[in-house]
């Protein structure tokens, strides 16, 4: 699954601003497009952290969305976010069974202020019945 939001840039007067699709509440703005989307890639992390930590739901991704540039939140975030999704509907005690682990190591896996190790997350890749796969861009 492919984690990049799509963000609409505006030149404005005074620089750019910046507002993603799928999330309302996530805009920002910056004098350079450098400072923009600097600024969009640290408010989607931010946006996608309160929504893990608040339980809330977290849409998927727009595809296709015409002048979008298309953004990642960081690292952490999108690995928390990755193993929410994938968990979907399933309870946490059943992917913390699957893990031969307790709840609250599981929980931490959906906790974007954690770092999880490769072994972690592919572990809990094969016990969603998905694959870890990594990328530098």
């Amino acid at each position: 699954m492919d984690i990049h939001y799509p963000a609409i840039l505006t030149s404005e007067e005074d620089g750019y601003s910046v507002r993603f699709v799928d999330l309302d509440e996530a805009f920002t703005e910056g004098d350079t497009l450098e400072e923009a989307l600097f600024n969009a890639t640290e408010v989607l992390t931010l946006t996608i952290e309160g929504r893990l930590e608040e339980g809330m739901d977290i849409p998927l991704p727009s595809s296709a969305v015409a002048g979008a540039r298309y953004l990642a939140p960081d690292a952490k975030t999108q690995a928390a976010l990755l193993v929410r999704l994938a968990r979907g509907e399933r309870p946490l005690s059943e992917l913390a069974r699957a893990l031969d682990t307790s709840w609250p190591a599981a929980k931490r896996l959906e906790d974007p202020s954690h770092w999880p190790s490769l072994k972690q997350l592919d572990r809990a890749a094969v016990a969603l019945g998905k694959r870890l796969v990594l990328s530098f861009e």
